[in-house]
């Protein structure tokens, strides 16, 4: 059997979400819950990949489990797992339902704010001086629909394809000292949104134009696009699947 498991995370002190050869990351902290509740191994398939500080609000994985799941589940997962890990909710899904693969849509948040504050500088980046958000928003449609997004993505990244449909994009100014840019796609490349905000960063400090945003995506060529924004403003919002995967007993 086949089950989803939604869950939220803070990923400051991870070294990303999925497992690695070195650093703690979201993923060995679910195995391992997993693996003392059921007293076996339990690998998890995640929806995507976060890097190291990002965070998520809604971030999905599958695993398959031979027999029903105990009781209170959600309970002692959480029970066990540390303060920056919260499960939300477990549903069966049909056998053939893949987490990574049958996402349809996911969201991004990138929060900044222009102001010195300790208790919300874990989650967004503050930012000096002023930014044109008009000329940012202007320079966000172009990113709107089916294109090639190369000049935003890592390097030697391992991808067969560098397309996205981009389905929203714009900042949103929450009042005078925090706003948050809200980005969707069908998909996206590591570091992606992260390149991106950075791009607009020079546009909204006048240091590049709507035009060369036009010319750097046309030049599928990481190096001419802006420096990539810290991770800890960036966070997972929102994953999005057909309702056809969720498994309904038969009559």
């Amino acid at each position: 059997m086949r089950y989803f498991i939604t869950f939220a995370y803070n990923g400051t002190d991870f070294h990303g979400s999925q497992s690695q050869p070195n650093g703690n990351t979201v993923q060995a902290e679910l195995e391992t819950a997993f693996a003392t509740i059921l007293r076996e191994a339990v690998p998890l398939t995640f929806a995507g990949r976060t890097d190291a500080g990002v965070h998520a609000q809604k971030m999905v994985a599958h695993f398959d489990s031979d027999n029903e799941l105990p009781a209170n589940f959600v309970g002692r997962l959480n029970n066990l797992l540390p303060p920056s890990i919260a499960i939300r909710d477990i549903r069966r899904v049909t056998d053939d339902t893949h987490a990574r693969f049958d996402a349809v849509q996911r969201t991004y948040h990138y929060r900044i704010t222009t102001r010195k504050d300790p208790f919300s500088n874990l989650f967004r980046t503050r930012v000096g001086g002023s930014l044109d958000f008009a000329a940012m928003n202007q320079a966000s449609l172009l990113l709107l629909g089916r294109h090639d997004f190369a000049s935003f993505c890592r390097v030697h990244t391992d991808v067969k394809t560098t397309i996205c449909e981009v389905k929203e994009a714009r900042w949103i100014q929450e009042n005078e000292d925090e706003a948050y840019f809200v980005i969707s796609a069908d998909r996206f490349l590591r570091n992606m949104v992260r390149a991106v905000v950075g791009t607009l960063f020079d546009i909204g400090r006048h240091k590049m134009t709507e035009e060369d945003l036009k010319a750097v995506m046309d030049a599928h060529d990481r190096q001419k696009a802006g420096h990539s924004a810290p991770a800890q403003g960036l966070a997972l919002v929102e994953i999005i699947y057909p309702q056809n995967i969720y498994y309904h007993e038969k009559d």
